[in-house]
């Protein structure tokens, strides 16, 4: 691993767009800690110590909520844009048609996905404006005003420095702005735990348990992002004039886990929302009730949090996963499956077996998604790094690793993967 590290540290190109990323995400960190004005930053954090959601964005966002900087919003905006523009490309023929027209297409596509951003993290920020008014020290519409102009401005500068580090640097920038931000946590994690083991909230045995604990999701986390399921596809030959195209051997490769984080986004943010709103209104019975039913500690909200993982998992992969198009593209280049006929026969068992490893990944992100729970119950230890955290951290550590691994590839450096 050294080794890699200083063969790429001798390539002026890569280490220049190392150098790069890293000064930007400095930069990223020093915006963490500018505040928002006319915020009382006590009671946002009393807040989050009460919530599990806002708990969620605190890490999200690497601090940036609870200290209520310009950055509280995070890049969130942008990802949810980003998610409502896909699903509408599936949706709608204008997108659809913009999104098959190559590089210009896909530039327009991410144009609309800006203006998204900046429309969802004006109304997000209002929201938060009104739902935090208590602890906005001079309430009033100019001061909520500025604070959702302010945190608008945040996340729109941060969408900007993402783009920056994937044109300039190494890697998505928007994933590693989030990767940084939930890796900037665990320091203070590590203390949290340290201040319990002194005071005798915990035993050793508990830390170390949850140590092993740790160490087996992550790899059960790697080995799951990159499981694949590979479909043999032969190639007749053809002959064009006097050349003979074809008759080789390949494979389609079906991923476990096609719908990436996003099932685990949309069940928490279902499932947060009416909590979040119930919270906004803290003296009133039906709010009340409603907080009670929705508390993340209950067995049966665990459950319906992973019932609901499971079907988004299933929702999202058959709207961005299409087997008659397989299907008709290999029978347009004369490609078909052993022991199969192309056309209909070859798209039903690629849907076949898409929806048996599918289900293996729809299980194994509710597993990972109820994680916390089960841990806080088992070591007695208030961990809040949640399932859609460890997902990002791992993908983005295993994208950018490949991307660094290219790069050495191609001038016959040794990289990472043997």
């Amino acid at each position: 691993m050294i080794e890699v590290l200083r063969s790429s540290w001798k390539l002026g190109d890569l280490r220049r767009k190392i150098t790069f990323t890293l000064l930007m995400l400095v930069v990223f960190r020093i915006g963490v800690h500018v505040p928002v004005p006319g915020i009382n930053k006590q009671v946002i954090a009393d807040l989050i110590a009460q919530g599990q959601l806002l708990g969620f964005f605190d890490v999200i966002s690497g601090g940036a909520f609870k200290n209520f900087s310009i950055f509280a919003m995070s890049i969130t905006p942008y990802i949810n844009s980003s998610i409502i523009m896909q699903l509408l490309t599936v949706v709608v023929p204008a997108l659809e048609r913009l999104a098959k027209e190559g590089p210009e297409g896909r530039k327009k596509i991410t144009e609309y996905t800006r203006y998204g951003t900046v429309i969802l993290g004006f109304i997000q920020a209002i929201g938060i404006s009104f739902g935090l008014r208590n602890a906005i020290i001079n309430p009033g519409i100019g001061s909520t005003l500025l604070i959702a102009l302010s945190l608008t401005a945040g996340t729109a500068f941060l969408m900007w420095l993402g783009e920056l580090i994937t044109e300039k640097g190494i890697g998505n920038g928007i994933s590693l702005i989030i990767f940084a931000g939930i890796v900037s946590r665990v320091p203070a994690g590590v203390v949290s735990i340290y201040e319990y083991l002194k005071v005798g909230t915990t035993n050793i045995f508990a830390v170390i348990l949850f140590a092993v604990l740790a160490v087996v999701v992550i790899a059960g986390v790697v080995a799951i992002q990159e499981g694949q399921r590979r479909i043999s596809v032969q190639y007749a030959k053809r002959v064009v004039g006097r050349r003979v195209y074809g008759g080789q051997s390949t494979h389609i490769p079906l991923k476990v886990n096609q719908a990436g984080v996003i099932p685990v986004i949309f069940a928490m943010s279902i499932l947060m929302f009416p909590g979040t709103l119930a919270s906004w209104f803290p003296n009133n019975t039906f709010a009340i009730w409603i907080t009670r039913i929705f508390d993340f500690r209950t067995v049966w909200y665990q459950l319906l949090y992973a019932l609901l993982i499971i079907f988004f998992t299933y929702f999202y992969t058959a709207i961005t996963f299409n087997p008659n198009d397989i299907a008709e593209n290999m029978k347009k280049y004369g490609g078909f499956i052993p022991g199969l006929r192309p056309g209909r026969p070859t798209a039903e068992y690629i849907e076949k077996v898409a929806n048996r490893i599918t289900l293996a990944g729809a299980i194994f992100l509710a597993g990972i998604a109820i994680l916390p729970s089960i841990i806080i119950a088992t070591t007695n230890l208030p961990v809040y790094f949640g399932g859609t955290a460890l997902l990002i951290v791992v993908g983005v550590a295993l994208d950018t690793m490949k991307q660094i691994e290219s790069h050495l590839l191609m001038r016959h450096y040794q990289g990472f993967l043997k």
